[in-house]
């Protein structure tokens, strides 16, 4: 007898915040999403051990009934605000049992202990840009940027400002980490009406001060990597279509002759309406010193209202 084949299991982090709770309504919105495993997730602080001690000095009595007090208050204030975040699914559909809250005190601390619980047998993770008390400006909040760091064995979806559509922009070079990319996309999304725009973006002269022209590639460059591209954009299609995406929902483009190619990726997020960017954790220059491609990078820091995963 053929064994049934697992649920994905996903990991969604929360602190408490308004912010947090807008991640989980992205994917209470998705439907994919709906036939795999949701596990809410929050670490709280508590009172420093220190507080306690004090109870051996007859005259901090007081405070440190105060302390017990509040941290009781807080653990009842978690549990309301989990429920809540659990409703949220529950209400979108989502049944009973694929929703899970999980309450923790803090270990290590919060990111490393995210990232120790995501070890334990997730397929992704999904986190909101900046979380509770992030300042305005701020592209990503510490923990956030933390996770993007050191969460290199996992995708890491990224929630946005945007609202929730059905248009994933794909960014792809043929690389090892590109084609990750598009396994995570057919095995999350393949049996769903969303659409993906495979994009090839290859630098190039044509925007470039005639001084600064020759550090870009020339043009028979530019022709030879598009007739390479040509057959990446096959078995990538090819990849997605055996994940069950329909033929007419994949489209491929190429963008040649921009300086930079974060800048021309975001630009076609915007201008194409595509609510998320999907990149490969790291790119054809595999730069072992870098945690992160520095293309994916930078798209992560320009495009601060789309949702962006990162997959490793």
């Amino acid at each position: 007898m053929k064994a049934k084949p697992r649920s994905n299991k996903i990991l969604i982090p929360v602190d408490g915040s308004d912010r947090s709770l807008n991640t989980v309504r992205y994917i209470a919105k998705i439907k994919p999403f709906h036939q795999m495993q949701i596990v809410l997730f929050h670490v709280y602080a508590g009172a420093p051990e220190s507080y306690f001690d004090l109870g051996k000095d007859p005259r901090s009595t007081g405070t440190v009934a105060y302390v017990r007090t509040w941290e009781i208050q807080q653990k009842i204030n978690t549990r309301d605000y989990m429920q809540k975040a659990r409703r949220i699914l529950l209400h979108a559909g989502f049944p009973e049992e694929a929703v899970t809250v999980k309450i923790q005190k803090r270990k290590q601390g919060i990111a490393r202990d995210i990232i120790k619980e995501a070890r334990e047998g997730y397929d992704a993770v999904v986190a909101r840009r900046r979380g509770l008390g992030a300042l305005r400006g701020i592209v990503l909040g510490s923990v956030a940027n933390k996770l993007l760091e050191k969460l290199n064995f996992l995708p890491l979806l990224l929630a946005g400002r945007t609202a929730v559509g059905k248009k994933l922009l794909l960014a792809f070079d043929g690389s090892p980490g590109a084609m990750q990319a598009v396994n995570f996309v057919g095995s999350t999304m393949g049996s769903s009406d969303f659409k993906v725009c495979l994009l090839h973006v290859i630098r190039g002269s044509a925007e470039a001060a005639l001084e600064y022209q020759r550090i870009f590639s020339p043009q028979e460059y530019t022709e030879g990597a598009e007739i390479d591209m040509a057959s990446r954009f096959e078995e990538a299609k090819t990849t997605l279509m055996e994940s069950s995406f329909k033929e007419n929902r994949i489209s491929t483009k190429i963008i040649t002759g921009v300086q930079s190619r974060a800048a021309a990726i975001v630009k076609e997020a915007r201008q194409g309406d595509y609510e998320t960017i999907v990149l490969g954790r790291r790119g054809v220059s595999q730069v072992r010193t870098f945690f992160i491609g520095r293309v994916t990078n930078k798209v992560i820091h320009m495009a601060r209202d789309r949702t962006v995963w990162v997959v490793r």
